[in-house]
């Protein structure tokens, strides 16, 4: 009998949760254990500097959010190490902020404990235990995080505590490359003494007084009472009901989910099943409503303001306004990973993590490079230095759960900044409008409408393909699928037969295994 199903973007990561799972854990500690692991197998996209959130579904209880994204820091520093670096993704560049002036208040280590406490069965020894040994014994980078290393080198050779940890074994002068080995000490030693102090140690003693000097006299914002203060927050899902089934996702203040139900609510009733995935119109819909839901969140004042906004984009009449356009129309970057994991008892996980692209700095003696959410434009829409104080920011992810699709439950999530709610709306009207099997809805092409641009996988169709510019003035067909199209990591357990399956995004390295 099937003990578990884990989909995750790297095989390290996804060693950790199976290893648990074999060893009794339930989906919580097993996820829990990605997570860990991932800090060292994909570390640019997730850290114990950075935050996240958690859909959970105890088998016998209700969803539940964690909450442990970043926190604003309760008062500004004037004098601030906050500065400029460019990305070079090879096609374009892109500008981030780093420095300890664009660090925010981490929430990944108080967020594991809190989901720890809550829901899992495993002592926290064993559940970081395989992350220590990928630290302490080293592993083989993968291709695609050494690629992404790559693209940020700027950033993590910005500083020598970052340029040592990332040398490459065999040029001290270059960032590790794929296949090289990864070794992190400090970062295996700094886990066994959470295990053993818990997470006081890292918000309430030697590291929190650490990292709070090291702020006041290196420019930072963050003081003692920003990391004595710190809480995870539980919150209630937001509800979406969509072709029979319900869709559990991330409430306000982030705003990925809320903009992932009003495109739905936008498709409902749109007879898009009545459509083929690979026609042009189909194409030129899912277009559209990305391009409508891009208004709403302006409109609506989301950014800004995201408890009112969502209130707003959940109004009938607002919803009704935008379906009326979509219905009169002739049928026409961020450092994130995820994980899922369900087990044979119904428990099903969820969830996503984000260091940004990391600061550049590495608290002393942890091997944890801190987040640099204060220096993303995406999640600081009034502009940098003008972000309320002590305020839980707002991020676009959005760690999912369909329920009642055919029987089947489903947990996803995705990687990809502002791709996020593309990439999931695609996967969801997949799984809902056109029954396709799990690994096909993750695995098909997908388009990403922004800007006036309509970005577009390789596989579609030749009438796709060639109906695509005479409808939209921008069209960008991309030679081969790639991460800039999100990273959905799915698993799915038949509630009626008990069977389990999973499904891991390519664009992001994605494994899924069934245990």
């Amino acid at each position: 009998m099937s003990k578990g199903a884990v989909a995750a973007g790297d095989q390290q990561t996804a060693n950790a949760a199976i290893e648990v799972l074999k060893a009794g854990g339930n989906a919580f500690d097993a996820v829990l254990a990605a997570l860990f692991a991932s800090t060292l197998a994909e570390p640019v996209l997730s850290s114990l500097g950075g935050g996240g959130f958690l859909m959970a579904k105890p088998a016998n209880g209700s969803p539940m959010i964690y909450d442990f994204f970043a926190q604003t820091p309760m008062c500004k520093n004037n004098e601030v190490d906050f500065k400029p670096v460019v990305a070079d993704f090879g096609t374009t560049t892109q500008e981030f902020h780093i420095g300890l002036g664009a660090v925010a208040m981490p929430g990944v280590v108080k967020g594991a404990f809190e989901i720890h406490r809550d829901l899992a069965t495993m002592p926290i020894s064993e559940i970081v235990a395989p992350a220590c040994e990928l630290a302490s014994k080293g592993f083989q980078l993968s291709k695609l995080q050494a690629y992404i290393l790559e693209i940020v080198h700027s950033i993590y050779s910005s500083t020598l505590s970052c340029r040592t940890q990332y040398a490459s074994p065999n040029d001290q002068n270059q960032l590790i490359g794929a296949g090289e080995i990864l070794r992190v000490p400090d970062a295996a030693d700094f886990l066994e003494a959470l295990a053993k102090e818990g997470d006081d140690l890292f918000y309430r003693g030697e590291i929190a007084s650490r990292l709070a000097i090291d702020c006041e006299d290196q420019g930072g914002h963050l003081q003692r009472k920003d990391f004595e203060n710190y809480d995870v927050i539980k919150r209630k899902p937001l509800s979406i009901d969509f072709e029979g089934a319900r869709i559990y996702t991330n409430p306000p203040p982030s705003v990925g989910g809320i903009l992932v139900g009003f495109a739905l609510d936008l498709m409902a009733n749109s007879q898009i099943s009545k459509l083929t995935f690979d026609s042009p119109k189909y194409i030129e819909r899912l277009a559209h409503v990305m391009d409508l839901t891009n208004q709403a969140r302006i409109e609506s004042g989301l950014n800004q303001h995201p408890q009112s906004g969502a209130l707003k984009l959940l109004d009938k009449n607002f919803v009704e306004k935008y379906k009326q356009n979509i219905l009169g129309q002739p049928a026409a970057h961020k450092g994130t990973t995820h994980i899922s994991v369900m087990d044979a008892k119904g428990n099903a996980a969820s969830l996503t993590v984000s260091n940004g692209e990391g600061s550049g700095y590495i608290a002393s003696h942890t091997g944890v490079v801190l987040n640099n959410m204060l220096g993303e434009e995406d999640i600081n829409p009034q502009g940098f230095h003008n972000w309320p104080e002590n305020t839980r920011m707002s991020s676009m992810m959005a760690p999912s759960l369909i329920d009642g699709l055919d029987g089947q439950m489903v947990a996803l999530g995705s990687g990809g900044s502002n791709r996020i709610r593309t990439a999931l709306l695609q996967v969801m009207v997949c799984l809902m409008d056109f029954a396709m099997p799990l690994q096909d809805a993750v695995a098909l092409p997908r388009v990403h409408f922004e800007k006036g641009v309509l970005n577009v996988e390789p596989g579609f169709s030749d009438d796709v393909i060639e109906s695509l510019p005479k409808k939209f003035a921008q069209t960008k067909l991309w030679e081969q699928q790639n991460m800039f199209f999100g990273g959905v990591h799915a698993v799915q357990l038949n509630q009626n037969t008990g069977a389990l399956d999973g499904a891991g995004d390519p664009r992001r390295g994605g494994i899924a295994t069934i245990i």
